[in-house]
């Protein structure tokens, strides 16, 4: 290879980055410089609230018992297991 092969390369592929760079700016767009505005949560407090006892209280239906329903007449059984 002569130098001025080694030249003409070197300004063809200098030349093919510049100009890369500047059409990709112009596709992708430039860098944001905004600003946002981020909600923070407020301060965890270590007091305890006692539940509402209108739900919590000891006549609740209970969510993680299973409820098993049998029978076909009128008169259906509910089951629970362990009671």
């Amino acid at each position: 290879m002569k130098k001025s092969d080694l030249t003409t390369i070197l300004i063809i592929a200098s030349i093919s980055v510049i100009a890369a760079f500047f059409i990709a700016k112009s596709i992708f767009g430039d860098t944001y410089t905004g600003q946002t505005k981020v909600r923070t949560i407020d301060k965890i407090d270590s007091s305890i609230i006692q539940p509402s006892t209108d739900i919590f209280n000891k006549n609740a239906i209970n969510p993680t018992v299973q409820v098993y329903v049998t029978g076909t007449n009128t008169n259906t059984n509910i089951t629970t297991p362990g009671a």
